[in-house]
């Protein structure tokens, strides 16, 4: 049930390669705050493992990025194109329990 928090150097080189896609993708300056991360989910009809990407602008905007696999498994395509960035913009006030 519980999860050791730290990750195998596969791990960790994964999650460095995905946000360094992440930046490069975005035209991200290299000292932006990029948050990776891998999810598991609990809830009935949510993919069992996800990768969470977070990041800010300079404007302090937060965006958010869902991809549905493992982030071991993640690959560049697998980001969104650059000019969807004003979809991905994450507002706590969506009103949704979905994600």
């Amino acid at each position: 049930m519980f999860q050791s928090f730290q990750k195998s150097a596969s791990e960790l080189k994964a999650i460095a390669q995905v946000g360094d896609w992440t930046k490069a993708r975005f035209s991200l300056p290299h000292h932006a705050t990029v948050m990776v991360s891998e999810v598991n989910c609990q809830v009935p009809g949510c993919p069992p493992v996800e990768t969470v990407i977070a990041f800010w602008t300079d404007s302090d905007t937060r965006y958010r990025i869902k991809i549905f696999k493992p982030v071991a498994n993640v690959v560049e395509e697998d980001l969104p194109v650059n000019w969807l960035l004003p979809s991905l913009l994450d507002e706590d006030d969506l009103g949704c329990d979905c994600c």
